[in-house]
């Protein structure tokens, strides 16, 4: 097998960790095969970390696999026991500088500052003093909630070394991108926070070299579903079409379904309805409570085993999409990715918030609602059912699903990728 002229690396939580940006590195490492990379490589968390961390994951049975030419890897830990979570990342930063001083020229994309862009920052760094011929581009994707997370707290806590850490491997990739302008923003005003407390220069960095990239989706699951698999997706679970209300992304807080259900409850059109809840993730347990304690209780039904390939068309027979989400320490919607996902199937309309960055994944094609309300999320229920006529529910689908597409994976990677490469690396056809 010859070398491969070019590669792009991608460095994320990958599958099967749900999470809308998961999905964004498969959507991109695709379309880089699409516009002329020889190969790509994701670079992620072996399974046995992943399943003892907490996070909501799929069914390992259920994945879907990469086209060929995508290679995922899983370093090992390095180390024994004595260097708990920094073997991980010591396996990964390794795997990374030996990609980065084969001879492939690279392009490496990081998705979440904190650990992704950190390591990757740490591997440059160690690739440039082996002494060997190093070509690599970096990109950074910042994400929001790992600013939220990491940076907003140690601000919080006062903990500077720990802010600047992240920042500064953010600002010494060669690209920095943010998944929207809401994250931008907040960036620049975490380092503005930083440089004002500690006499810093992060924030000029930050507004002058961050541009947005919004997360890129393969719109071809979306478009174009056949009625019939519909149907017989929805039969297969006792569903039938416009008649159900659909929240499906990770079960946490901030998602709001905590508001939904109430909501639900107190509607006139879940006379009509069930609630279907689709996802695992911390919450589970204590919404399952919520909900079998509701005097609804027999419309609310929970899926925790849904994949990728069923996911369009529960998004396509619903009455109503909702992801009433609401800002928390812990995690703010930065953009809102299903929300996205489910204007391009097409179906019942979009019920949210515009709480962090949902408006930019939304525009003027959801019925917005306050946040943490849940009569406001009954008034828009009952009005997408009982009062919204079907010329207009079929009006607003196409109007949305045009606002989605400029979210093709395709679309994303051209923009994201341009000016990045010379021009032989990528083609555009």
């Amino acid at each position: 097998m010859s070398a491969p002229r070019n590669r792009l690396v991608i460095v994320n939580r990958a599958d099967p960790v749900i999470c809308g940006h998961s999905v964004e590195g498969r959507n991109l490492a695709e379309a880089a095969l699409q516009r002329g990379f020889d190969e790509v490589r994701i670079v992620t968390w072996p399974i046995e970390r992943l399943e003892t961390s907490g996070l909501p994951l799929k069914p390992l049975d259920h994945l879907l696999p990469y086209s060929e030419g995508i290679f995922v890897e899983r370093p090992e830990p390095v180390g024994d026991y004595k260097v708990p979570d920094g073997r991980y990342t010591a396996g990964i930063v390794g795997r990374l500088v030996e990609l980065f001083t084969d001879g492939v020229p690279t392009v490496c994309l990081s998705l979440y500052l904190s650990p992704h862009t950190t390591a990757v920052a740490e591997a440059v760094r160690t690739a440039w003093a082996t002494g060997l011929p190093v070509n690599v581009t970096t990109i950074a994707e910042a994400v929001g909630s790992d600013v939220t997370n990491v940076v907003k707290s140690c601000l919080d806590a006062d903990r500077f070394g720990a802010a600047a850490h992240v920042l500064s491997s953010y600002l010494s990739q060669d690209h920095c991108v943010a998944v929207s302008e809401y994250t931008r923003q907040l960036i620049v005003e975490a380092a503005a926070e930083i440089d004002v407390r500690h006499g810093t220069a992060f924030a000029e960095q930050a507004e002058r070299r961050i541009r947005v990239s919004y997360p890129a989706i393969d719109t071809s699951q979306y478009l174009g579903l056949a009625d019939e698999d519909i149907e017989e997706t929805l039969a297969a679970r006792g569903l039938v079409r416009d008649g159900y209300v659909l929240f499906l992304s990770r079960l946490q807080n901030a998602k709001g379904v905590d508001d939904l259900i109430v909501g639900f409850e107190r509607s006139k059109a879940h006379e009509g309805l069930q609630l279907v809840i689709a996802g695992r993730g911390p919450e589970a347990d204590n919404l399952r409570a919520q909900a079998a304690a509701s005097p609804v209780a027999d419309r609310i039904r929970f899926l925790d085993d849904v994949d990728d390939a069923e996911k369009p068309k529960l998004m396509a027979g619903c009455a109503v999409y909702a992801l009433p989400t609401k800002p928390k320490p812990e995690f703010v919607e930065t953009f809102g990715i299903a929300l996205a996902e489910k204007m391009l199937a097409g179906g019942g309309p979009v019920i949210t918030t515009l709480a962090g960055g949902v408006g930019e994944a939304v525009g003027d094609h959801a019925m917005i609602v306050p946040v943490g309300d849940p009569d406001a999320i009954a008034a828009a229920i009952d009005e997408a059912v009982l009062g919204m006529p079907r010329a207009e529910r079929e009006r607003r689908a196409v109007a949305a699903r045009e606002w989605a597409l400029q979210f093709d994976r395709l679309n994303v990677f051209d923009r994201l990728f341009d000016g990045v490469l010379p021009e032989r690396a990528v083609t555009s056809g």
